[in-house]
């Protein structure tokens, strides 16, 4: 089952992200020349006979988080470190832009995993010779905010340095933008419940907006025009969740504002969903245009600008600008900078950690050890209880996709080995792909698992089937339906806060 919100097209390398990403979070190329602040716990060195090792895990997504939730507490002392105080189980995050599912529903608090240990912090520099994160704590930021929380702004908090015996990075990426001008700025992206939240905002201003008296039948048309960068399921699957809001609920309270709706997904590539066969991405296409969404291939957006209410789109091919009142970017991944200082940082002994040519991630053995060589070409050998998983990483031998399926395995897989005591032995990961899934509206899905297909209401079953199964907790696995069933009966919740 694919988990599609966490990779659905190429990663920039990690030195164009580096550059992109300075000023936001600066991550440490070499080890720094502060002094050590004095650590939280004993190092490994230090550690008595019997007492349990000290597995820290930068993050807490689907890698993160699930690595977590299968080490067992008898087996290992489990400290997390993430900017946010939750994991985001981010398929239903499309379902909570539009009122479908209430944002917590959608949430997992990282707290009740019963840590040993939980900083809300920053990783910005890993001493990997004597085995110490240096962290900067996050406590002070709006996680609930308008963006997503993982992205640092320029408040600097505490620092402070912890120690590990194990560690596992998992830090995931961030959104790709391309350089794109006007994208960080202006545009809203969909990877936390922040971002959900943010978007939910401005459908719902833009409609109060657009049935004002004061406003013209052409600043409507702009103000209810929402378009959507990116053909994956993330995107996809937002379009078809604001088809259902605006049919089967605002169109009941601004009947006349519905035909000013348009919803429009913009693809750079000659065909969206490229994940499912022709037959159901036709189905899906099919679909769209009956639901009068607007599927723009070949289209690149070259800037955005705000003017007023509105952003303006430059779209290349098109001599006018095109007006809209949201604009939602889910297009591609690029490298957390602490990934990309971690690949500058010379490590004594070691060399430097193998970065992969291609998405300029972590590059990493079978049994996801984290890889260095000394120079260019040379012998890979493994950092000694450094492992990488999810995103942020590749597979020496076996590229595997950057989705929640891929990093979800690869946590339960490490977790099991840490488990038994012998993180180190021999096998490899095997990745077992159960298929990708896409909503479409109206109830109507489709699924693709091999050459097998299914689409339509079964396949819509089988999408909330699955999803509400995978949910991480019974807490989720009761409130998912009762929501599902609560907006079948009264209408989605259409309140703005």
């Amino acid at each position: 089952m694919e988990m599609k919100a966490l990779g659905e097209t190429t990663r920039m390398s990690a030195k164009r992200a580096a550059a992109m990403l300075s000023g936001t979070r600066v991550a440490v190329g070499t080890v720094p020349s502060y002094t050590r602040a004095q650590s939280t716990t004993a190092s490994s060195q230090t550690r008595n006979p019997g007492e349990k090792e000290r597995v820290v895990i930068l993050g807490s997504g689907w890698a993160g988080y699930g690595l977590a939730q299968t080490i067992k507490p008898s087996k290992a002392s489990r400290v997390l470190i993430s900017p946010r105080s939750h994991f985001v189980f981010t398929p239903l995050l499309a379902s909570t832009t539009v009122g479908t599912l209430e944002f917590r529903a959608s949430i997992e608090p990282v707290r009740r995993l019963g840590l040993d240990e939980f900083h809300q912090a920053w990783a910005s520099d890993i001493d990997f010779a004597n085995k110490t994160i240096r962290l900067e704590a996050n406590t002070m930021s709006d996680t609930a905010g308008s963006k997503t929380s993982t992205l640092k702004g320029p408040e600097k908090g505490p620092e402070f340095d912890i120690t590990y015996d194990k560690l596992v990075i998992a830090v995931g990426c961030y959104s790709q933008t391309f350089g794109t001008e006007g994208v960080a700025q202006y545009a809203n992206f969909l990877r936390d419940v922040g971002d959900a939240r943010a978007i939910r905002l401005k459908v719902l201003t833009a409609f109060e907006k657009a049935d004002l008296p004061s406003t013209t039948d052409a600043q409507r048309g702009e103000l209810l025009n929402f378009a959507i960068v990116g053909g994956g399921p993330t995107g996809i699957e937002f379009a078809a969740e604001l088809h259902d809001l605006v049919h089967e609920d605002l169109a009941k309270l601004y009947p006349s504002l519905v035909p000013f709706v348009r919803v429009t997904v913009y693809d750079i590539a000659p065909k969206v969903l490229p994940m499912f066969d022709q037959t159901l991405a036709s189905y899906a296409m099919d679909l769209f245009k009956r639901q009068g969404i607007q599927v723009k291939t070949e289209h690149s957006l070259q800037s955005i600008r705000r003017d007023g209410d509105i952003l303006r789109l430059r779209i290349k091919g098109q001599d006018a600008e095109v007006g809209a009142g949201l604009l939602v970017w889910s297009t591609g991944l690029m490298q957390n900078p602490l990934v990309a200082g971690l690949l500058r940082q010379d490590i004594p002994g070691f060399g430097r950690i193998v970065e992969d040519a291609r998405t300029g991630g972590i590059t990493t053995d079978g049994r996801m050890r984290v890889l260095a060589q000394q120079a260019p070409g040379g012998p890979r050998v493994p950092l000694p209880d450094v492992y990488a998983i999810g995103d942020c990483t590749v597979q020496e031998e076996h590229r595997l996709p950057a989705t929640a399926q891929v990093a979800s395995q690869q946590a339960t897989w490490l977790g099991k080995r840490i488990n038994s005591g012998d993180a180190d032995g021999e096998g490899e990961f095997k990745f077992r792909n159960w298929g990708a899934m896409a909503y479409l509206g109206s109830k109507r899905a489709i699924h693709q698992h091999g050459a097998d297909g299914l689409k339509g209401w079964p396949a819509w079953i089988l999408w909330r089937t699955a999803y509400l199964t995978k949910s991480m907790s019974w807490r989720n696995k009761l409130k998912i339906p009762a929501q599902w069933l609560i907006t079948a009966l009264f209408g989605r919740d259409i309140s703005r806060f």
